[in-house]
């Protein structure tokens, strides 16, 4: 059985690779651990501690599992009402290690680390003073170094040496990325609607920056707030061998049906409608290639989301993404004809091309009840001898007719083939997840260690560690 549901750009049909085409094993998952990391308060600023959806908010040095969080300040008004915290799970399960004892800011804290340490995590401390002051303002992005030996010890601040003074606010839309490997870093913030800034650091301390401009817009009519520029959020970004890979979603209005704003804009949901890809062979020296369209859901009102991306020995970028469908108010009411339908799918780049692009699962009207999670819901896993599993989270119907949410886990082929989905046997699954992914550093590993927010509890941050076999 196959779920690679649609095929385009004329590629031909491959069946679904088993254990007896691979010659490997097939997918056994074993649940070890399911466990609450820490409570968290409601901000009511917009943000939530699975905002930055391309990061990793969690981390594996060997045998030692990391994880940032984000505590509600009581006593400061939004936007930047919360503080970074720094956990370790030790014999006794998660423990606090560190809490930011000065700063406020609006968003999640990503983490990137190395096999032999350090870990870093990215702050973005607001330079206002008066924690009674309402809306956002000017902030200072910094690196923070941690010995992972030592978690309560003293870090270090890194600040990136950038370009003249660009204009960062609490609203960073930031990418914290590393090569294991390389022991090489990037950072990359927004500024505005115009561009990112990115700061590239290598193993010897050395720091250069840049630049990424947005890609402009064909029809400007169409952006949220008359923008010329794509600009590009959510991304998610692989730095290997100082090569960087970036996906990202601009937000757009209007769509092919819609060109009034009684049926646009924020009230009928999601408004990510393009997965836009870019690269640079060398960071240091190479400016970014054109911008590549991956997908976009002009044609029926739905949305795009990045999902994870994986560059293998060979070059070949590996991406997964999201399609969600348009808003079932905005359809019942005007568009009748269009299905609410939703799905994972996966597209292959090689040299800024796609060479592959299908669907891995589709749900929705005609077709099954079934329900994807959407934005944080599909991820990447790589082992140490470059086996892909793809894993995501869903909600079925039982034979009970109760909606049950699951978590499952399929095998990725480097030729684009699917294995087998397999559920994992979890007793609590989860609807958002980071991984300890290899884009942040991460080794390779048959361990999947997952952060997240349980289906049905929205307000607990959760880790689960499952074996792949």
């Amino acid at each position: 059985m196959t779920y690679l549901l649609a095929i385009v750009l004329g590629v031909a049909a491959i069946p679904a690779a088993h254990s007896e085409v691979t010659g490997m094993p097939p997918l056994q998952p074993l649940v070890e651990v399911e466990e609450p990391v820490y409570q968290y308060v409601p901000a009511e600023n917009g943000a939530d501690p699975m905002w930055c959806h391309g990061c990793s908010c969690i981390a594996r040095i060997g045998a030692d599992v990391f994880a940032s969080g984000l505590e509600t300040l009581a006593d400061a008004r939004p936007l930047n009402n919360v503080r970074w915290l720094f956990f370790r799970r030790g014999a006794g399960g998660w423990e606090l290690q560190q809490a930011d004892i000065s700063g406020r800011t609006r968003e999640p804290c990503p983490l990137v680390c190395f096999r032999g340490g350090p870990l870093l995590l990215s702050a973005n401390p607001t330079l206002l003073t008066d924690p009674q002051a309402e809306g956002g303002g000017p902030a200072r992005p910094e690196i923070l170094r941690f010995d992972p030996a030592d978690p309560k010890a003293p870090y270090d601040t890194l600040l990136p040496q950038w370009d003249g003074e660009p204009a960062f606010t609490e609203h960073s839309y930031r990418t914290f990325a590393a090569d294991g490997p390389s022991g090489d870093f990037v950072l990359m913030q927004n500024i505005g609607a115009s561009h990112s800034e990115w700061a590239f650091c290598d193993k010897a301390g050395e720091w250069t920056t840049g630049k990424l401009h947005w890609p402009p817009r064909e029809d400007t009519s169409i952006s949220p707030y008359g923008e010329t520029l794509a600009r590009c959020n959510y991304p998610d970004v692989v730095l290997k061998n100082r090569a960087l890979h970036f996906c990202g979603a601009p937000a757009y209005n209007k769509w092919s049906r819609v060109s009034t704003m009684d049926k646009a804009g924020r009230q009928f949901g999601n408004r990510w409608r393009r997965l836009l890809y870019t690269h640079t062979d060398d960071i240091t020296g190479q400016p970014f290639g054109e911008w590549l369209e991956i997908g976009n859901s002009f044609e029926d009102g739905g949305w795009l989301f990045p999902g994870d991306m994986y560059v293998d020995d060979g070059n070949r970028v590996h991406i997964l993404w999201h399609e969600g469908p348009i808003h079932r108010g905005l359809r019942d009411r005007f568009f009748p004809d269009i299905k609410l339908r939703a799905s994972y799918r996966y597209t292959q780049v090689v040299d800024g091309k796609i060479v592959l692009q299908r669907t891995l699962l589709e749900v929705g009207e005609d077709i099954s009840d079934t329900t994807l999670a959407g934005a944080g819901g599909i991820r990447l896993q790589v082992t140490p001898t470059g086996r892909m599993v793809i894993c995501y989270a869903l909600t079925e119907t039982d034979a009970g007719g109760r909606r049950v949410p699951r978590m499952r886990l399929m095998e990725l082929s480097a030729d684009g083939t699917t294995g087998e989905p397999v559920t994992v046997p979890m007793q609590y699954p989860m609807r958002q997840f980071f991984t300890a992914t290899t884009r942040a550093g991460n080794a390779p590993s048959t361990t999947l260690d997952l952060l997240g927010v349980r289906a049905g509890d929205a307000h607990t941050i959760s880790y689960a560690r499952v074996r792949l076999w």
